[in-house]
Formats: structure tokens, C-alpha cells, sequence
């Protein structure tokens, strides 16, 4: 597989009720979040100190790590408060037919 395909990775039927979910991209935990009928893809640790964000609250557009409280921007994984310094990963996604596609190797 070529660093600029897309896999698919997830379908948007698995959300249900919730607005994340919980995949691997490689060997990265990745968070897959449903907001406003887009889907973000980021990287499920905070840079911060490597807590998992998957339960974070997310507002404007941005998760907050429930550890310590830093803030990560969704589209862009820039950290938008201490104590993280450092973004955290973002993957492109595409959804066709209601798949959700992840281009890996960013």
C-alpha cells in the first residue's frame, strides 16, 4: 500500500449512538470522531503526557484531554492550551457510500 491511499477503516452504521470510535491505523490508536456530519481521525494521545483522549469532551471543534485539560484542534491536531506543547496527529478522512476511508502514513 502506497502512503497515499486511503483504507477503509470504519462505516459511519457503526457510530450508532455515539460520535467516536475507537481503530488502529498501523500500529497508532487512532479516535475517529462524528461532528456536525464530518469525521475527524487524530491520533488517541495526548502529547502531553500519553493519556488516551477517547473520552474527552470535545467543544468548538477541539477535544480536551481529561488528564490535565489541554486542547487539541480536531482538523489540524494543533494544541490549543498547555500543558500540551506539541499537536497531535491528524489523519485525512474521506466517507463514500457511508464507509469512512483513512489515508495513513501522514
Amino acid at each position: 500500500m502506497h502512503a497515499s491511499d486511503f483504507e477503509e477503516i470504519a462505516s459511519l452504521d457503526e457510530f450508532g449512538s455515539t460520535d467516536r470510535l475507537e481503530v488502529f491505523i498501523d500500529d497508532t490508536p487512532v479516535l475517529l470522531i462524528l461532528l456536525n456530519d464530518q469525521v475527524f481521525a487524530i491520533e488517541d494521545a495526548c502529547t502531553h503526557d500519553g493519556q488516551p483522549l477517547t473520552n474527552g469532551c470535545i467543544e468548538a471543534g477541539a477535544i480536551i484531554c481529561p488528564r490535565h485539560g489541554a486542547r487539541f484542534d480536531l482538523a489540524t491536531g494543533k494544541a490549543l492550551c498547555m500543558p500540551a506543547t506539541k499537536p497531535i496527529q491528524t489523519f485525512e478522512v474521506e466517507v463514500r457510500d457511508r464507509k469512512v476511508f483513512v489515508r495513513s502514513g501522514n
